[in-house]
């Protein structure tokens, strides 16, 4: 008797196999053991509330705010019938434009609930940034804070919108700059500006009649439905709005969650911002799908608040990009802390230096801390090593694909190379966002037409399926954490009256992984400094865009078509300034 030819066992594909790339070629499948999970956002929530309601959710270290799971969901519905008595309903744009805060969770869960579309604004977007990202996209209603740092939100408000002032309590907007703007509601006490209401007067509008219809319009929303827009800086100049469902984000949660065996029993620290995916998704979202506490240090990072919050609240687990690892290691007082308690945690959103990772796992007690790579327009994370991967694994590459994400490494003719060979990351599946927010030709030249996702970055699949990122073909550059297009920033400087030609570049840093370079031709006759520059930059671009390093030079080198050679360029900066290129994964 012939054996069956369905049972081989390449049509069996084993989960723990499909991991690895087959036939020589890089291309590689994630595991699909854990179904994929057909639900919105709002569903995760209610999950976590029936299994872990008097649980802690959500403790905001710095304001003293500590919510159970029923607080959350209770307050956020509250945020989300505030909203339905101001007209917005599914499909909607809602920006929010602050630091981490308790308000944020509360938009982002309150909006999920009603199917408004969470429009995520950096709080480091300075006046130009804002106006464009709300008109791109429609906003209909602002949350804001005050202020933040150096940032007077307030202040760039009225500064783009004077009309503002004359507008009388209660009554919707009516602004020149801002054709579909009707509300402006800001966090945090204090007098209220005209034109504005207070975060506590969107929650008290709500009447019986908007809380009741809460359920129902719940169960009406789609999983498919678009429930996120993140900008991304643009290559050509203006940032692009990644558009995200609730089943991308959901999934790609859950699915990160069980990378770092999180469980209802873990405390994440979440130093990183909310506006990001990180700290979203990763973050909020991944701890949402397991009952997980989030513990949030203050409104941005900082080195010993970080460091003070897992002490005090025994947190198991922290994520963050190389530069807070660095940064709190390297704190003078980082030996004081006790942080046994830490095990897990994502280390990602910029290349990791191998060193960093050794002492994280040494020095913080994070054995099982885990490497992540992604993209906002891959909701964020397709591949993340595992908490029992080997170690040398964990600190020279990111990982192994994520469950139900597909990959391949392509050559310029779009050819899947073979395995250890360099070339372009595609990535498919659930994980791939909708699109650009209305911007299909963009859309088009990222996701090809059989839904692969041409990420620009350069990588490597060895023979177990292990990725290493080993450049990026579009230029782009990485301080930080933050996605920095030099083409954006070339526009800009663009507009200074003395510049002639700019060219814009990444440079290696110790702290930030990357520092902004810029090399400058000024007009015939002209003379600038780099302070003068740097000046012309500020509190008008976001402050990791503004170049650490000028260079003023009579012309670029060129290609033998006339193309400027970034890369020689970089060479050249790097040899005068002494830098230096450290190993990453």
């Amino acid at each position: 008797m012939s054996r069956n030819p369905f049972a081989s066992d390449w049509l069996r594909g084993a989960d723990s196999d499909r991991q690895r790339p087959h036939g020589g070629l890089s291309y590689v499948s994630g595991a699909s053991d854990d179904p994929l999970r057909f639900m919105t956002i709002a569903g995760l929530l209610d999950r976590a509330v029936a299994r872990n309601g008097g649980g802690d959710a959500a403790v905001f270290v710095a304001d003293g705010v500590r919510l159970s799971w029923h607080d959350l969901q209770a307050r956020s519905d509250e945020v989300a019938a505030g909203l339905l008595a101001l007209g917005i309903g599914r499909g909607d744009r809602v920006g929010i434009w602050a630091p981490n805060c308790v308000e944020w969770l509360l938009v982002q869960f309150g909006t999920a609930r009603i199917g408004a579309i969470l429009v995520n604004i950096n709080p480091a977007y300075r006046t130009s940034e804002l106006e464009y990202a709300l008109n791109k996209v429609q906003c209909r209603v602002l949350v804001m804070a005050r202020a933040h740092k150096s940032s007077d939100y307030v202040g760039m408000v009225r500064s783009l919108a004077p009309e503002i002032d004359r507008v009388a309590s209660g009554e919707r907007l009516r602004l020149d700059r801002f054709e579909r703007l009707r509300h402006v509601v800001l966090i945090g006490g204090g007098p209220r500006p005209r034109g504005m209401m207070s975060f506590d007067e969107l929650v008290r509008g709500a009447g019986p009649a908007h809380r009741s219809r809460l359920p129902a319009i719940s169960a009406a929303l789609d999983p498919d439905d678009a429930i996120n827009i993140q900008f991304t800086s643009g290559t050509t100049g203006s940032p692009k709005g990644a558009t995200l469902s609730h089943f991308n984000v959901v999934n790609n949660a859950r699915y990160c969650a069980r990378a770092m065996a999180l469980s209802a029993r873990d405390r994440l620290c979440i130093p990183v911002p909310l506006y990001h995916c990180f700290g979203m998704v990763l973050g909020v979202l991944a701890c949402t799908a397991v009952g997980a506490a989030m513990v949030f240090p203050g409104a941005s990072f900082d080195a010993e608040e970080t460091l003070r919050a897992v002490q005090g609240q025994r947190c198991t687990a922290l994520h963050g990009v190389p530069t807070m690892f660095i940064a709190m290691l390297d704190h003078p007082r980082f030996r004081e802390f006790e942080l046994s308690s830490l095990r897990t945690g994502i280390m990602a959103g910029a290349p990791c230096p191998i060193e960093t990772m050794r002492r994280v796992v040494d020095q913080m007690h994070m054995k099982q801390v885990t490497i992540g790579y992604g993209m906002t327009e891959t909701s964020p994370i397709s591949f993340q090593s595992g908490v029992d991967d080997p170690i040398e694994r964990r600190v020279s590459t990111v990982g192994r694909i994520q469950p139900h994400a597909e990959v391949k490494i392509v050559d310029e003719a779009g050819r899947i190379v073979p395995v250890g060979e360099k070339g372009e990351l595609c990535t498919r599946g659930y994980l791939v966002m909708r699109g650009y927010w209305e911007d299909p030709e963009r859309t088009r030249e990222s996701i090809d037409e059989a839904g692969w996702m041409h990420t620009g970055d350069l990588a490597t699949i060895d023979a177990d399926g292990y990725c290493n990122i080993v450049g990026r073909v579009k230029d782009m550059l990485i301080r930080g954490g933050e996605n920095v297009y030099p083409r954006e920033i070339e526009e800009f400087l663009h507009t200074h009256p003395k510049v002639q030609e700019v060219q814009v570049f990444g440079v290696p840093d110790p702290r930030f992984g990357e520092e902004v370079c810029a090399w400058i031709v000024l007009r015939a006759g002209q003379q600038a400094s780099a302070d003068e520059i740097k000046a012309f930059c500020q509190g008008r671009i976001a402050h990791y865009k503004v170049p650490r390093y000028i260079r003023f030079v009579p012309e670029f080198p060129l290609t033998a078509t006339g193309k400027p050679q970034k890369f020689v360029m970089r060479e050249q900066t790097m040899r005068e300034l002494g830098l230096s290129q450290a190993r990453t994964a």
